[in-house]
């Protein structure tokens, strides 16, 4: 099975606007091939939009996206499917497909042919199979995704993503659904297969402890982006989030550990 490699990712001065309303705006954002990044903010920052805006779902009304150097708004639909993989906070479907014919679904792309889905690649079951492993989903191969929980929908969706064969991997909120140990491990695979990815999380810990580096977004802007230990601050946290909040090293690793004190208290004038 040849190995999937990460590519460079530009987002340059990116605004989208609805019903005239900014939800991003001006938003720079670089990353490096193979690294993940950690998209942060409150409810309606616009992390969301942003990563809409990447995947290609969305055009930006100023800026632009580029994917290993190519305008990925330039590039025609089944090309920038080859490239840029999403796993979004909920899917669904009314169709009775299994996880085997969901993880298929991330084939398409590389199909030639009117009808793509008769056009299967001689590789194409070694592709889906090493998909289902990686994702943990074999032993639910057969299964019916209606009968799923909402973790093993997103583990699948997950394996959909990886037999898609991307160079960027882009989640929207994908630990939601899924209890601790399996928000550990859904990432740590993430870490694992090299792409360049970009999460977006609410979690500051799990975005301390498996992203390289983490942009933060407040009402549609990034007002910080760097390497975790360098943004994720006790000041940053009470100005984004309104929560009193100390950063400290972690007692085992050396990313930071962020521990809760409560709201912020607000000083009387």
């Amino acid at each position: 099975m040849p190995e999937q490699h990460g590519v460079r990712l530009e987002v340059r001065d990116a605004s989208w606007r609805v019903a005239g309303r900014t939800i991003v705006e001006d938003v720079d954002l670089v990353c490096e091939p193979g690294t993940v990044t950690g998209l942060l903010g409150p409810n309606g920052s616009g992390k969301t939009t942003l990563i809409n805006l990447v995947a290609g779902l969305t055009r930006p009304a100023t800026g632009s996206v580029s994917v290993d150097g190519r305008d990925l708004h330039a590039l025609p639909h089944r090309e920038r499917a080859r490239l840029v993989g999403l796993v979004e906070q909920q899917a669904s479907t009314t169709l009775d497909l299994t996880v085997r014919q969901v993880v298929e679904l991330g084939r398409i792309p590389h199909r030639k042919g009117r009808l793509p889905a008769l056009d299967t690649a001689p590789d194409e079951h070694e592709v889906v199979d090493h998909a289902l492993r990686l994702a943990d989903v074999e032993d639910l191969a057969d299964r019916s995704w209606q009968t799923l929980s909402g973790g093993e929908r997103q583990r699948t969706q997950l394996a959909r993503a990886v037999a898609q064969r991307p160079a960027v991997l882009l989640l929207d909120e994908p630990t939601n659904h899924l209890d601790l140990g399996h928000q550990l491990d859904f990432l740590a695979r993430v870490r694992g297969l090299g792409l360049t990815t970009v999460a977006a999380l609410h979690d500051l810990e799990l975005a301390a402890a498996y992203c390289d580096r983490v942009a933060v977004l407040d009402a549609g802007r990034v007002v910080a982006v760097g390497a975790v230990a360098d943004v994720l601050t006790s000041e940053l946290i009470a100005e984004v989030y309104g929560v009193d909040a100390t950063v400290e090293p972690h007692p085992v690793h050396d990313r930071p550990h962020v521990r809760w004190n409560g709201p912020r208290t607000k000083v009387r004038a």
